[in-house]
C-alpha cells in the first residue's frame, strides 16, 4: 500500500512557492500489544467517557473542549472558533533562515518526515523541488508548521534526492545536562595521559561503518519467546542477571577493556603505554 500523505501545503522560500506533501519518514516499532483484563474472570476491560455530575456515559458527539481558567471554571472552545485562530503555517512552511546542517543539535530533533512535490513528475513543482534539493546541500532551513493541532518549529534539509522535514523542540523545551558542571571538576586528563590514550584506542577499535540494521530489538524477541513458551505450557527458565564489576581502578579497567575489544577483533591486545610521554598521574 502506498504511503498516505499526512499534510499538504506549500514550501515557501522567499518568493519561491513549492506545492508539497508530507509523509512520515519513520514508524514506531510495533511492540507486543497487551490487553487489560479483570483478574477474576479474565475479561477485557473497557474505557468509557463518564460524567460524574450526571452519573452517565457521554457519547463523543456531546464532548467539547474546555480551558480551566480558574479552579472548577471553564471556557468552552467550539471547533469553528479553534479553526478561526489557525496560524498561516497550517498551509505554508515558510523557511525564514538557513544554517549549516551540522549546527542543528541532535537534542532539538523530534520526528522526521519526507517532503514530496505535489504534482506531475515533470511539472513545475517537481522542478522547483529538485532545484532546492541541490541548492540546500549541507544546509537546513528553519521555519514553522502547524500539524496535529499545534504549531511546530521545523528544519528542512536534503538527504539524497529528497527533502526531509524535522519537527524540533524549542530551546525552552531542551534540558541542560545535569552533569556538565560536575564534569569540569573531574576533567583532569590531558591528550597525552595514559588513560586518555587507552580510551582513544578503545574507541578506535570499536569504530566502523554505521548500519542501524545490525541492531535489533532483543527485548521484544525475548518477550515473544516468553509468550510462546507460556502458550505451549512450557516451563519458564529465567536467565541469570548479568553482573558488571565495579570500576575500582580506571587505568586497569581501560586496559582490560582494550584487551577484550582486541580479542573480539582477533587482533593482539597492545595495552602497554609509554608513560614517559606524560608525567605520572594519580589513579582515579
Amino acid at each position: 500500500m502506498a504511503p498516505r500523505a499526512t499534510w499538504k501545503g506549500v514550501l515557501s522560500v522567499s518568493l519561491l512557492s513549492i506545492p508539497i506533501k508530507v509523509y512520515p519518514a519513520t514508524e514506531s516499532s510495533e511492540g507486543l500489544a497487551f490487553n487489560q483484563l479483570h483478574t477474576t474472570c479474565q475479561s477485557r476491560m473497557t474505557q468509557k467517557k463518564w460524567c460524574a455530575m450526571c452519573a452517565c456515559e457521554v457519547p463523543s458527539a456531546d464532548v467539547v473542549k474546555g480551558f480551566e481558567f480558574e479552579k472548577g471554571k471553564y471556557v468552552l472552545l467550539l471547533p469553528e472558533e479553534l479553526d478561526a485562530v489557525q496560524p498561516p503555517s497550517t498551509r505554508v512552511i515558510d523557511l525564514t533562515q538557513f544554517a549549516e546542517a551540522s549546527a542543528l543539535p541532535f537534542l532539538a530533533i523530534d520526528r522526521a518526515y519526507y517532503l514530496a512535490p505535489d504534482g506531475p513528475d515533470d511539472g513545475p513543482a517537481s522542478q522547483a523541488y529538485a532545484l532546492m534539493v541541490e541548492a540546500m546541500h549541507g544546509k537546513v532551513g528553519i521555519g514553522k508548521l502547524a500539524l496535529y493541532g499545534r504549531e511546530y518549529l521545523v528544519a528542512v534539509g536534503p538527504q539524497g534526492r529528497s527533502l526531509l522535514l524535522y519537527t524540533l523542540h524549542h530551546a525552552a523545551e531542551q534540558r541542560p545536562s545535569p552533569y556538565a558542571a560536575a564534569l569540569d571538576a573531574v576533567y583532569t586528563f590531558t591528550a597525552k595521559s595514559p588513560e586518555y590514550l587507552l580510551a582513544q584506542r578503545i574507541v578506535a577499535a570499536l569504530t566502523g561503518p554505521l548500519n542501524l540494521g545490525d541492531f535489533t530489538d532483543a527485548y521484544k524477541a525475548d518477550l515473544r519467546r516468553l509468550i510462546d513458551a507460556k502458550i505451549a505450557g512450557q516451563e519458564i527458565v529465567e536467565s541469570a542477571p548479568s553482573s558488571t564489576p565495579a570500576v575500582v581502578n580506571l587505568r586497569e579497567a581501560l586496559e582490560q577493556s582494550l584487551a577484550a575489544v582486541s580479542a573480539t577483533k582477533k587482533t593482539p591486545a597492545k595495552v602497554s603505554i609509554d608513560t614517559k610521554a606524560a608525567p605520572k598521574r594519580k589513579r582515579a
